[in-house]
């Protein structure tokens, strides 16, 4: 790819992400595109339905939140890595609530199985993070990765459209935390 394609690619990343955390998965292709600084052709070259532009833009997003939890698989503070991951994970799920859905509903249709590999990715390292948890004895030995994944997913749920959907997440996430802190590491 030329330096300027390279850049405009990259704009139209970075202002979808924009357009689509402040008004979802319906933002205007062309108001994108006026934000990136390219035509709406341009913005079709590269991405060719609004879809393929949706992954584009949770395939950052989701390599950003799997390349933190990887990271955090070394804090020496294990429930705190945890936390924080599922923070950041919680956070994704609010802000590109609609994104992921319309990847999930389209993902059968184009059998290109994208929803499932990230899907697979992400339990993968919140699964990793629990673990290390349980093994030092900071989470409790029953809390199950696809549990506490479901939670937090039913919260992101739970909270989206509403005035205070961060604090309300937030406090959602604290008791969630609670909860899976071991019994005898509870404050």
């Amino acid at each position: 790819m030329r330096a300027d394609a390279r850049r405009n690619y990259g704009q139209l990343i970075e202002q979808a992400r924009i357009a689509f955390a402040e008004s979802g998965v319906d933002a205007s292709l062309d108001e994108i595109a006026r934000r990136a600084g390219v035509a709406s052709g341009t913005l079709y070259r590269h991405f060719p339905t609004r879809l393929d532009l949706i992954e584009a833009v949770l395939a950052e997003q989701i390599a950003d939140l799997a390349g933190l939890g990887r990271g955090l698989l070394t804090a020496e503070d294990e429930f705190g890595a945890l936390s924080t991951w599922l923070r950041a994970a919680l956070r994704h799920a609010l802000t590109y609530r609609g994104l992921s859905a319309a990847v999930m509903n389209s993902a059968l249709d184009r059998q290109n199985g994208l929803a499932a590999t990230w899907h697979a990715e992400l339990f993968e390292v919140g699964a990793a993070l629990l673990a290390r948890g349980r093994e030092s004895g900071v989470v409790a030995a029953d809390a199950d990765a696809a549990d506490v994944l479901r939670m937090v997913g039913a919260m992101a749920w739970a909270v989206q459209g509403t005035p205070d959907s961060s604090a309300q997440a937030d406090r959602l996430l604290a008791l969630l935390m609670n909860g899976l802190r071991d019994r005898g590491t509870r404050r």
